[in-house]
């Protein structure tokens, strides 16, 4: 049986837990809004016609932050379409995943929505179609008090109180040649300036999110960022990441090193943000948003051409997570923790139906949670004060992708106020359990005895979660676990995520 040994101390910090790590994102893409979060018709529907079913699972996921409205959505968006009253708002042709927008959901939807569940919202305008003075309209009908038009609109629209959004996106993936809109990076970087400037005028207090690369393979990568913060690094505080994951061609072992292609790129881009630092001899450090993630199976979203109708919230992209791509999603967690340094938001792409935590069966069916709710949920749950440099000797195995890499993958949290200790790890062997030895010396035994949480397949990494059976995979409960003289271990089954928790003093 291999064996991994974990080295932690409390005086090793990569930077603090980032709240806004745990964000997700909410588009108007097939059943996400429409069927997802919104349902009037549905029987959990609340009097705003938000399901209170998914609203329970969204406070349980502990979600923080929800970008919004898009995604490829929003490079088409008309915002006025979706505000004052639903009786009078147009049906438009939506062409980024060709549907018909009703807009009978909108901002201020979204907004009262947010306050239910208790996230944060993220804002996203529009530089596909549109530009500066658009967005500038927006954020005056968005934060502003009152006493100009948009303002007031907004309170005759029956919103009193400003939105307060303080988190925007300026546009999405205006590098990819599938965006409507779609830029050079030099005109993206002149357009994103000149935004963010203008929307500075209004309140500098905003925190920007300028388009970073779509992904490392896209041609302009590297080239787009230099040039985009070369024009915009004043006016902007963070720069966009995207990464999407799938296993291919039966290649598990590869699929399950998934966090080591976002820790390459994360590396890169704070290395091309640094350079630009470095150039333009800067003070401030760019952050990243690492505002859409998650597995994908792109090779099975159908590529043939949009359909010859166009329909309301039809279904697309609707994965079903299997347990193998529930443990890719909390390695990815992990990298995102090593990286809070400079990853200091996120967003899992998406909340619900597209991609999503939660499914839900459409009609008058039930939500249920995907296997990739439970990592999420517990992370978001456990992690807490400082992130851990966790000094990791584990086994390596070959990978058709990625070269030589480690067996497991690890994070640790600690929260000094409480000593409170949680361990996050991967076991990304497919066919061998582990087990995993913790060095944990440095906190002079204060840490009480601790909680093993394991997801697995027993035996099958690729059994899922539906509406037939939505509790198939659960977290399983280890046996406790009593550090002595500092010392403490467990066993990981074959391709399994895992969380042990020490609750401190």
């Amino acid at each position: 049986m291999p064996n991994a040994v974990l080295t932690l101390h409390p005086a090793f910090t990569v930077g603090p837990v980032r709240r806004r790590t745990f964000g997700s994102f909410v588009e108007h893409m097939g059943r996400c809004v429409y069927e997802g979060i919104y349902q009037p018709d549905h029987p959990s529907a609340d009097e705003d016609g938000f399901r209170t079913d998914v609203l329970e699972m969204v406070r349980e996921l502990g979600i923080s932050t929800v970008r919004y409205p898009g995604g490829n959505f929003v490079s088409g968006y008309r915002w006025e379409d979706g505000v004052g009253p639903c009786e009078e708002r147009p049906r438009r042709v939506e062409m980024a995943w060709h549907s018909v927008e009703t807009n009978e959901f909108g901002l201020d939807e979204f907004m009262r929505w947010t306050k239910k569940a208790g996230v944060e919202p993220m804002m996203a305008v529009n530089l596909g179609t549109r530009g500066v003075q658009e967005a500038c309209d927006l954020l005056e009908y968005a934060n502003l008090r009152s006493g100009t038009h948009f303002a007031d609109a907004r309170i005759a629209n029956g919103s009193a109180e400003p939105h307060n959004i303080r988190m925007w996106c300026l546009g999405n993936e205006m590098d990819g040649p599938w965006q409507i809109g779609h830029k050079t990076p030099e005109e993206y970087a002149r357009l994103a300036a000149e935004t963010g400037r203008a929307m500075r005028m209004i309140d500098p207090t905003l925190e920007l999110v300028a388009c970073g690369s779509s992904g490392p393979e896209i041609d302009t990568f590297g080239t787009w960022e230099r040039a985009v913060l070369t024009e915009a690094y004043d006016q902007v505080d963070y720069i966009s990441l995207h990464a999407y994951y799938q296993e291919r061609d039966g290649d598990l072992g590869s699929f399950l090193a998934s966090g080591v292609h976002m820790d390459r790129f994360i590396a890169d881009v704070v290395a091309h943000c640094d350079h630009v630092r470095s150039v333009r001899r800067k003070e401030k450090r760019i952050m990243l948003s690492f505002d859409e993630w998650n597995v994908w199976y792109q090779t099975r979203f159908d590529t043939s051409g949009p359909p010859s109708d166009w329909v309301t919230a039809p279904p697309i992209a609707e994965d079903d997570y299997t347990v193998a791509d529930a443990v890719v999603v909390g390695g990815l967690l992990i990298s995102l923790l090593r990286n809070s340094d400079r990853v200091t938001a996120a967003s899992q792409a998406q909340l619900v139906n597209v991609l999503g935590l939660i499914r839900t069966e459409p009609g008058e069916g039930p939500a249920w949670r995907q296997t990739i709710f439970h990592p999420f949920a517990l992370t978001s749950a456990h992690a807490r004060g400082q992130v851990l440099d966790v000094g990791i000797d584990a086994p390596r195995y070959d990978t058709v992708k990625y070269g030589e890499v480690p067996l497991v993958d690890a994070v640790a949290t600690h929260d000094p106020e409480t000593g409170a200790l949680a361990v996050f790890a991967v076991n990304r062997d497919t066919e061998r359990p582990v087990t995993l030895d913790l060095d944990l010396r440095a906190f002079e035994g204060s840490l009480g005895e601790g909680r093993l949480r394991v997801l697995h397949g027993d035996g099958d990494p690729h059994v899922v979660n539906d509406a037939r059976d939505p509790e198939r995979v659960l977290p399983a409960e280890g046996p406790a676990v009593r550090p002595v003289d500092g010392r403490a271990g467990v066993t990981l089954p074959p391709v399994s995520w895992s969380v042990l928790t020490f609750p401190g003093r």
